[in-house]
């Protein structure tokens, strides 16, 4: 931070205060400073100071980037893409007015949020159905459950921790590493009066589990691998010997409707295995020593790279946290199927992801994780925030020579200044000091005008066709309308 720059966050202290449930005396008192000196604060009529800000942080267990970035960049992002929707009009609300507004009222800028998510599914549903009136009574109901669970798992920072340290306390109690995974997980099993069975394919045809309740066995598909057998094995184990606790986060978050709570139901269960698998102590001191290698980390615990990449972004306990990483998932025509941002990186809820990002090479490249440097854009003048990721080819479980199995490309990654703790950095070429490729969240939403694989305009501006001249890309960008 220069010294002459003012660090003057008084709505967002307030809001930790609240959030803390602590009134300005106690806070005062934590910090070492006077309840007026706090109060000025938090009105913006004084500026914090660095030693205050180090004794919030080291007091409160929170990460200064959370203070000092400024805003919510997943909240921006997602009020600046709503923002951007051609029924709105083509007047643009600049990036630094959606900064403003999320800084001042995070909680005005979600509802504004909710409020376009609702809109889009009912205008969805009135042109499909034609019915205006079915619409609005069903429209609570609309939204994505995909999309309502990314909210739970975003505003839990992707980490439950009493399923947590319950699951971890379950593998202490069975010395889960020590012997031999499988046949520890299965004899815990059956002390539920429930066997697992393996049966050919085509005996469980299009599905890779099937849990009979009746019988009380769990059949898994021979095209499993060991890895996902055991995985299945100890989501059944989370429902059985949690489901209380699960069915209370569930409660709760206030889902909407059935089927967003039955897949949060299903992701906290996963949940519960991957932290049964690996557990959270010896998971974060292994990936600290071998640099967050994926490959490495999963011949460890004996998971597969894409359980190890999911269980790293769940790394966010107070007091022992790793490198806040994001994640996401996608096919080979660009569908996301799962993300996760953390920090300032954000994913866009529609449109694909930005082609200048070398995640897409990763199909074309199986045997080796894709490293690359990427930089977001920026106000003119200002230096965009810079990122590692990593973009690796996984497998589906499952697969014959008739019905080949389903490819995805994972990608992982982090802001450049916690780069340097992953094995990945070293890839890099020219190292952690060298050029960043300039990405964007998607052509939708990215203000690059020059960008040489724009594939449309973005959303409110025009194309400008010119006869006289080709450049590079395949538009030229008008003004903002």
């Amino acid at each position: 931070m220069a010294k002459t720059e003012k660090l003057l966050i008084g709505p967002r202290l307030r809001r930790l205060r609240t959030q803390l449930g602590l009134t300005q005396t106690r806070m005062a008192e934590d910090l070492g400073i006077s309840g007026s000196y706090l109060n000025l604060m938090e009105r913006n009529q004084r500026a914090m100071s660095a030693k205050v800000l180090l004794k919030l942080s080291e007091t409160y267990e929170i990460d200064l980037s959370d203070l000092t970035s400024g805003t919510d960049r997943q909240l921006v992002g997602e009020l600046f893409s709503a923002l951007r929707d051609p029924a709105l009009g083509k007047e643009r609300v600049p990036k630094s007015e959606v900064e403003d507004v999320v800084g001042a009222s995070p909680a005005t800028a979600r509802a504004l949020v909710n409020l376009h998510q609702r809109h889009t599914e009912l205008s969805r549903r009135m042109l499909r159905d034609e019915g205006a009136d079915e619409a609005a009574s069903t429209l609570r109901d609309s939204v994505p459950a995909t999309d309502l669970i990314q909210d739970v798992l975003y505003r839990a920072r992707n980490y439950f921790d009493p399923l947590d340290r319950a699951a971890e306390a379950l593998n202490d109690r069975m010395n889960l590493r020590r012997g031999e995974p499988m046949a520890d997980l299965r004899a815990r099993l059956r002390s539920h009066k429930i066997l697992v069975r393996v049966l050919p394919y085509d005996l469980l045809p299009n599905m890779l589990r099937y849990f009979d309740r009746h019988s009380g066995r769990l059949n898994l598909s021979e095209l499993l691998p060991d890895a996902s057998r055991r995985f299945q094995v100890a989501a059944r184990l989370a429902l059985l010997e949690e489901g209380d606790m699960i069915d209370r986060i569930v409660a709760d978050a206030k889902l909407p409707n059935r089927d967003a709570e039955r897949l949060l139901r299903t992701t906290l269960a996963n949940y519960f295995a991957a932290a049964l698998l690996m557990p959270y102590g010896a998971f974060l001191k292994a990936a600290e020593d071998l640099r967050y290698d994926m490959d490495a980390l999963a011949h460890r615990f004996g998971t597969s790279a894409e359980q190890v990449a999911h269980r790293l972004t769940t790394l966010n306990r107070s007091g022992a946290r790793g490198v806040p990483l994001f994640f996401v998932r996608l096919d080979i025509a660009g569908n996301l199927s799962k993300r996760f941002s953390q920090g300032r990186f954000v994913f866009p809820r529609f449109g694909g992801l930005c082609p200048r990002w070398a995640i897409h090479e990763a199909f074309a490249s199986p045997d080796r994780p894709i490293v690359q440097c990427v930089e977001m854009p920026a106000p003119k003048g200002e230096k965009g925030d810079r990122y590692l990721t990593i973009a690796r080819r996984v497998t589906r479980a499952g697969g014959t020579s008739s019905e080949p199995a389903q490819s995805f490309v994972i990608g992982l990654g982090c802001d450049m200044s916690h780069a340097s703790r992953l094995v990945y950095s070293d890839w890099l070429t020219g190292g952690l000091s060298g050029a960043p490729m300039p990405i964007g969240p998607n052509c939708y939403l990215c203000d690059r005008d020059a960008c040489p694989q724009r594939a449309h305009p973005p959303l409110g501006r025009d194309a400008i066709h010119d006869d006289r001249a080709r450049g590079l890309g395949q538009f030229a960008i008008g003004k903002e309308g």
